[in-house]
């Protein structure tokens, strides 16, 4: 498969979310290998390259060609378009779109700055301003604090704490998984918006 096309999806005041492409390769690669950011996913281990490659990219690609408008986009700074990691918003079964997965992962220079944040709020903005999306999930790892107070800011509140049966245990997955959500109706009665 080509390139899609590095088209820009969404603009914040510091972020700009495009479509991934195969050029993208490197920097995927160089995101899963570092050991911190995949702490909570894998315990550290890094993402083959064959795997990014493989089958990584090629789902967010197969993405964009069944959905458009979800799926996984790069984030890059506005100012300088450094690579700082990606944005998931993409539904959680097959064929709807009333309900999609918030997620994301940033390179370590991004942590701490807000860029998750704004990207996660202004995604969940976008999806039920305009994408009709009628509810967003997100999940993490129980411990992992940042994650969870993403969500939070981002108007996602606790569901539920559950426990997956994985095939190697991480440090911390003993305390399970944590979801997260926010339906349309909540987000409008927040934001003051009435109607649909």
């Amino acid at each position: 498969m080509g390139d899609s096309g590095a088209a820009v999806f969404l603009t914040t005041e510091r972020l700009v979310l495009r479509r991934f492409t195969t050029a993208d390769a490197d920097r995927l690669v160089e995101l899963d290998g570092d050991p911190a950011v995949m702490r909570f996913l894998t315990g550290g281990k890094p993402s083959p390259r064959g795997g990014v490659e493989g089958e990584l990219l090629l789902r967010y690609l197969e993405h964009y060609r069944r959905y458009g408008d979800l799926g996984w986009w790069a984030a890059e700074e506005r100012a300088g378009g450094a690579f700082l990691g990606w944005f998931e918003f993409r539904p959680t079964r097959e064929g709807e779109r009333g309900e999609v997965e918030l997620g994301y992962r940033l390179r370590q220079a991004a942590w701490g700055r807000g860029y998750a944040t704004e990207g996660a709020r202004a995604l969940v903005r976008l999806g039920f301003a305009e994408l009709g999306v009628e509810r967003v999930v997100a999940y993490t790892m129980a411990v992992n604090a940042g994650s969870r107070r993403v969500m939070e800011k981002s108007g996602l509140s606790y569901v539920r704490t559950f426990h997956e049966d994985y095939p190697e245990m991480i440090p911390g997955s003993e305390h399970g998984e944590v979801e997260y959500a926010l339906t349309a109706g909540e987000w409008r009665a927040r934001s003051g918006i009435l109607g649909a």
